[in-house]
């Protein structure tokens, strides 16, 4: 759950994980002189570019006539599982009152002929429902659909074996799209909808399996819920929830309200590679209160200008940054491809900050201040067994608590040019910090404990990077705010074998 406050004026929650990073075509937003070492995979332009549907129908395919208003969803009711929909060329409408909605059976297929378009209307909430799995969505754009707040218009019950390729869901309230178990998204367009671009939420039995493809996320959250409903934690191009093993590859993530890509809440397992996240308002990552992550060969440009210049203008001294990891670590005991979060051969360009590594002392299970509702740590799944005395023992003390820790930097190119962020302060920063602990009065992680761990007993370490540009290090608490020197120097030891330039000589 987002960036929520406390009267230390330090977030609680968020991270950004900035993620993956591709090189961008020449006529691609931000294109420009490529540094030394970026990654070159080209960018997902699918929402200008779309594949074509098959412009006939397939052999034993059911033909869908857009003249017939509920055609769709009748023809889907009357037709047994593993059935091909193919829909004509022209506009679809379902019934015309809020909850008529396709229920596909399971195996079934929608393919959209080119310039198909299945229409909300801004009447219909959902336009694919229902439990079925291995269900199919290629060619076909679904739009204008208002699905209420953290709900979704496609794939709406988070069924699980979905698969939408070449699709484009734009446009509606809510979440484009919801997500079940080894859903495969490819190749499609979330574009401009209302809250998220895909909401990967699960209420029951959980997700495990999710490709998230060659897609490119673009200008969701138009309705701006993070300032309806303050703190809410609620948006995002995608918002990941308790997912255990996740590949996010080759998507283009880029001018989203808000975050990025933000997995919030036990999820685990994730790799998050080879993606282009660029003009984002928000962080391009956030990796929050989970485990276990590789981010790597992805390009990270130009984030967070919008929320950390008004974070700025404030005078608040968080490093808010463009990849934000909080209350996240790597944990052996947790089954996962990696025992840590490394983020690596990545390209940071001209961002607000770059990377921060967060925990909230006053942040753990059964606390208030715990944002995750009555959410624990995979380490324990009972809240209430993390009470006094017991917590202030092992092995309560160590897995009440979400930790960041065992995070490895290394091999990435950090790049700023402040007159191209336009700022002059507090947009420089690499951070290892927590704050200091006084909540609740019970609490075992009062005082300092919980810095001086984040920042010298958890295994953090930046090294062997490449920074161009005036950086500042930010370690314990905001008021620690160093050099090279002095980041390089005892008793932080950190970003042994990196490189610091003031100006790029390319």
């Amino acid at each position: 759950m987002g960036r929520k406050w406390r009267n230390w004026g330090l977030p609680v929650v968020a991270l950004a994980l900035l993620a993956t990073g591709c090189e961008s075509t020449p006529d691609a937003p931000g294109a420009g002189a490529k540094p030394a070492g970026a990654p070159t995979v080209p960018v997902a332009r699918v929402c200008a570019e779309p594949a074509a549907g098959p412009a006939k129908a397939p052999a034993g395919a059911v033909t869908v006539d857009p003249a017939k208003v509920g055609d769709l969803a009748a023809k889907t009711r009357k037709s047994p599982p593993d059935t091909t929909f193919w829909l004509r060329p022209g506009k679809h409408r379902l019934a015309p009152n809020r909850y008529a909605q396709v229920i596909p059976k399971k195996g079934n297929r929608y393919l959209g002929a080119p310039g198909a378009v299945l229409d909300g209307r801004g009447t219909n909430q959902y336009a694919f429902g229902g439990t079925a799995r291995d269900v199919t969505i290629r060619h076909l754009t679904v739009q204008r659909f208002v699905a209420p707040p953290d709900e979704g218009v496609v794939n709406h019950d988070s069924a699980d074996g979905w698969t939408i390729e070449h699709a484009t869901i734009q446009h509606n309230s809510g979440a484009g799209l919801m997500a079940g178990a080894r859903q495969r998204v490819r190749a499609s367009c979330l574009r401009e909808n209302g809250q998220y671009g895909m909401n990967a939420y699960k209420a029951e039995g959980g997700i495990s399996g999710l490709v998230v493809e060659g897609n490119e996320i673009v200008g969701n959250n138009t309705d701006d819920w993070e300032r309806r409903r303050k703190g809410c934690g609620c948006t995002g191009g995608i918002k990941f929830w308790a997912v255990d093993g996740a590949d996010v590859r080759g998507n283009w993530v880029h001018d989203n309200r808000g975050t990025g890509l933000w997995a919030d809440t036990n999820n685990n397992d994730f790799r998050i590679e080879g993606n282009v996240l660029e003009a984002n308002d928000g962080a391009a990552l956030i990796y929050e209160t989970s485990y276990n992550a590789v981010i790597r060969k992805n390009t990270i440009r130009r984030n967070n200008w919008v929320e950390g210049r008004r974070y700025a203008d404030r005078g608040d001294n968080f490093p808010f940054a463009t990849v934000y990891v909080s209350e996240s670590g790597g944990e052996p005991r947790v089954e996962a491809r990696t025992d840590k979060i490394e983020i690596h051969r990545n390209v940071l360009e001209n961002n607000w900050s770059g990377i921060t590594l967060w925990e909230n002392a006053d942040r753990f299970c059964n606390s208030p201040a715990n944002t995750s509702s009555g959410d624990c740590t995979l380490l324990v799944r009972n809240t209430d067994r993390c009470a006094r005395p017991a917590i202030a023992k092992a092995p309560l003390y160590a897995d009440c608590r979400w930790k960041t820790q065992r995070v490895d930097i290394h091999g990435n190119r950090f790049v700023l040019d402040k007159s191209v962020v336009d700022c002059t302060v507090r947009c420089d920063r690499m951070a290892v910090l927590a704050n200091y602990g006084t909540y609740p009065k019970w609490s075992p992680y009062q005082g300092e404990r919980v810095a001086e761990a984040i920042t010298r007993e958890q295994h953090n370490r930046w090294h062997d990077n490449a920074y161009v540009g005036p950086w500042k290090f930010v370690v314990h608490d905001p008021s620690r705010v160093l050099d090279a020197g002095q980041w390089q120097g005892e008793p932080y030891r950190q970003d042994a074998g990196s490189t610091f330039r003031a100006r790029d000589g390319g």
